[in-house]
């Protein structure tokens, strides 16, 4: 629900999303995209199953490292076939935050060497909850015996990762979805670099259009 409302949010025009999802393995969704279509599109089937085969391996663990590193392939990736974007680059991390796995600090360490802030929207009541149910392809329900299908917000973590990934934590329950967006949009617009027009530049306008000038005159 919030992913769309963030969604409904962007512009679109030159703003660009990817998405990423993660838990003990990590798995690309959608390049960077200027289609809401696409993105929408996803979002749709995503209740429908998960994208991990985890009838394989039911571990529910949240490798945060793992997720970043994908995050940072994938501008990489855009970055070979269209070149560097004059966008500001910001992660947004969306989790309950329990049952970190694989090296946190090296993975924002890596992020704030690329200058790419980590934003995070903590999901889940601090009382906990039941996850959703998934099904393998007979029907039963996937379970991991040695861990229960229960999901509770470990706010201290949480608020660990921007602190130190440079960004800022927004909870849901907390704050309205609409504002946290908006508050997303306004920082990668803050952080995206100012265009400025050097003094050649402006003395090279006023030159064409005198020069402009002078030819409406002359016809």
């Amino acid at each position: 629900k919030f992913l769309r409302l963030l969604g409904d949010a962007l512009s679109w025009k030159s703003d660009r999303l990817a998405l990423a999802l993660f838990a003990h393995v990590a798995t690309p969704q959608i390049p960077l995209t200027t289609d809401p279509n696409t993105f929408f599109f996803f979002l749709d089937h995503l209740d429908k199953e998960p994208p991990f085969r985890i009838e394989e391996d039911t571990t529910w663990d949240t490798n945060l490292e793992l997720g970043l590193h994908w995050g940072i392939r994938m501008i990489e990736g855009d970055e070979e076939i269209h070149g560097k974007s004059p966008n500001a680059k910001m992660f947004l991390v969306l989790s309950d935050g329990e049952l970190w796995s694989g090296e946190v600090q090296k993975a924002l360490e890596e992020s704030k060497a690329r200058n790419i802030p980590v934003f995070v929207v903590g999901v889940g009541t601090l009382a906990g909850g039941r996850m959703p149910a998934f099904y393998g392809p007979d029907g039963e329900e996937i379970k991991d015996p040695d861990v229960p299908l229960s999901s509770r917000l470990d706010r201290p973590s949480l608020q660990q990762i921007p602190y130190e990934g440079g960004g800022q934590y927004f909870e849901p329950d907390r704050d309205a979805d609409l504002r946290i967006a908006n508050a997303l949009i306004d920082a990668g617009k803050r952080m995206a670099p100012s265009i400025t027009i050097s003094n050649e530049s402006e003395q090279l306008y006023w030159y064409f259009l005198t020069g402009a000038a002078g030819l409406l005159l002359f016809a």
